[in-house]
C-alpha cells in the first residue's frame, strides 16, 4: 500500500526549519511520506510552517497560506494545516480570515498535529531529524525562547522565556546526525550566548561547543546567533583552539549610537561594543564576524544614521545584513514609540548602508585572491560547483564557485581551493 504524502512548506528562519524536520520525522514514523517545499506541491495534505517575525515575513507567510487556501477551496487538497510563529501569534485572526484552512496550530503543537493526522507521538523520534538540507550539513537548535525583550522584537511574545536544552540531549542529537553522514553543524538559537544560564546557573555555550567538537565525524561547527551583552568570553578560547570550530560568529549589533541603543532596550554602549569587537578579533585571529544592523528606528536622526555608517566603515564586517525598522504590535517600541522615520528615508538609508557593505565585501574578497581555503561542496549547477569556506553559512553568506571544467567533485566533500578571482559577494577558485 502506497504511503500517504504530506508536503511541508517551510517559511522563515532555520529554527523553524528544525521544527519542520522533527515533525517530518514523527510523521514518517507514523507511515506518512513527507516532502519539504516541493515545486510543484502535489500532496493532498499540506502543512505550512509560518514566520511571524517582521512585516515582510508575515506578508509572505499569509500569501503562502492564501495560495494553498485557494487550492483547498477548489478541492485540490484534502487538508491544509498551518503552524509556526505567525499561527502562534495571530491564530484567532487567521481562523476568521482564512476559513479554508482546516486547522491552525501554535509553534510547539507538534503532538496535536500528529494526533489530528491519526498518528501517535513517538518519543524515540523526539530529536531525530528528517533533513530538509543537503545531507552533509544540519541545523541544531540548542534552546527555545528569549529573555532579552528588545524594544522592537516580537519573538519573546511568540516563543516565551529562554529554555536551554540539556547538553546530553544535544550531544546525542549530533551523534545521530553524524551517523546519518552529516559533517557540518550550524548551532542555532535566538540567543546562543545565553545558553545554559537557566538550566545550569551559568553561561555554558563554550562547554557545549567543546563537547560537540569532541564527537568524531564533526568537521565544522558554526555559531548563530550571539548577543553582545554579557558575552561569554570563554567561547573565544574554544573557537581559537578547536580546529573544527569555525572562526565565524553571527552576532547582531543593530546600532552603535548610545541613544538609539537605549531606546532599543539593548543594554550595551558604543564603547562596550567597540571593546567587544576588539577582543573578539584579538583572541580569534582571522575570525569572520557576521552582524545585523537596523535603520530607521523611531527617532533615528540623520546624524545618528551617519554614525552607524562610520561605524560600519571602520568595523569592516566580513558579513553584514541590514533591515528597516518595522513596527510590531505588542512590543515596547510598537506600543510606546512613534514610528516617525518615513518609509522613503528608511529605504534610502538601507540602500546607503548596503552599498557601503558591498564596497567593503569587494575589498575583503580581493584580499583573498591567491589564498587557499578548505571548501565544502554544496551543489553542482550549470557550469559550476558551489561550495563554502568555514567563513560562510548556508543560504545567507557568499559562495565559492569552481568551474566544472576543472574536474569532477563530490557533493558534501571537502577540498583545498585556491581563490583566483572574485565577484562582489562570491569567490571563484580552482583545486590546489
Amino acid at each position: 500500500m502506497r504511503k500517504k504524502a504530506i508536503d511541508i512548506i517551510c517559511m522563515g528562519c532555520s529554527k523553524n526549519l528544525v521544527d519542520a524536520e522533527f515533525l517530518a520525522s514523527q510523521l514518517d514514523a507514523n507511515g506518512y511520506e513527507t516532502h519539504f517545499d516541493p515545486n510543484p506541491s502535489r500532496a493532498k495534505i499540506v502543512i505550512i510552517n509560518t514566520c511571524g517575525f517582521i512585516g515582510d515575513a508575515k506578508e509572505e507567510s499569509v500569501n503562502q497560506i492564501l495560495r494553498f487556501a485557494e487550492k483547498r477551496k477548489r478541492g485540490g487538497l484534502e487538508q491544509l494545516l498551518v503552524m509556526g510563529c505567525l499561527s502562534e501569534r495571530y491564530r484567532s485572526e487567521l481562523e476568521k480570515e482564512i476559513p479554508e484552512v482546516d486547522k491552525f496550530y501554535g509553534k510547539f503543537a507538534w503532538k496535536d498535529i500528529i494526533a489530528d493526522l491519526k498518528g501517535e507521538y513517538r518519543p524515540q523520534c523526539a530529536h531525530i531529524h528528517k533533513l530538509s538540507t543537503p545531507s552533509h550539513y544540519a541545523y541544531v537548535k540548542v534552546s527555545e525562547g528569549c529573555n532579552r525583550h528588545c524594544a522592537y522584537c516580537a519573538i519573546p511574545l511568540i516563543t516565551g522565556e529562554y529554555k536551554s536544552r540539556p547538553m546530553e540531549e544535544i550531544v546525542s542529537e549530533v551523534e545521530s546526525l553524524v551517523a546519518q553522514g552529516v559533517k557540518e553543524f550550524q548551532i542555532i538559537a535566538q540567543d546562543l550566548t545565553y545558553y545554559g544560564k537557566d538550566l545550569y546557573g551559568r553561561f555554558a555555550i563554550a562547554e557545549l561547543v567543546e563537547r560537540i567538537s569532541d564527537i568524531k565525524g564533526v568537521e565544522w561547527i558554526r555559531l548563530h546567533y550571539g548577543y553582545p551583552t554579557q558575552f561569554p568570553y570563554d567561547l573565544l578560547r574554544v573557537m581559537r583552539e578547536r580546529e573544527n570550530v569555525c572562526k565565524y560568529l553571527d552576532i547582531a549589533l543593530q546600532h552603535i549610537d548610545d541613544d538609539i541603543l537605549r531606546a532599543m532596550r539593548r543594554p550595551i554602549t558604543e564603547e562596550e561594543t567597540l571593546t567587544l569587537l576588539d577582543r573578539i578579533r584579538e583572541e580569534v585571529p582571522g575570525i569572520h564576524i557576521r552582524t545585523t544592523l537596523m535603520v530607521g528606528f523611531p527617532g533615528e536622526t540623520e546624524a545618528q544614521f551617519n554614525k552607524l555608517m562610520d561605524f560600519t566603515r571602520k568595523a569592516r564586517f566580513e558579513r553584514m545584513g541590514a533591515f528597516k525598522y518595522c513596527e510590531e504590535e505588542g512590543t515596547y517600541a510598537g506600543d510606546h514609540l512613534k514610528d516617525n522615520v518615513s518609509e522613503k528615508t528608511k529605504e534610502k538609508r538601507l540602500d546607503q548602508l548596503m552599498a557601503l557593505q558591498e564596497t567593503i565585501a569587494e575589498e575583503l574578497n580581493n584580499a583573498k585572491v591567491g589564498q587557499s581555503f578548505k571548501v565544502i561542496i554544496d551543489r553542482k549547477e550549470d557550469d559550476y560547483y558551489y561550495g563554502r569556506t568555514e567563513f560562510d553559512s548556508p543560504e545567507v553568506d557568499q559562495e565559492v564557485l569552481i568551474p566544472v571544467s576543472l574536474g569532477e567533485l563530490t557533493i558534501g566533500a571537502f577540498y583545498a581551493v585556491r581563490i583566483t578571482a572574485y565577484e562582489c559577494f562570491d569567490l571563484i577558485g580552482e583545486l590546489v
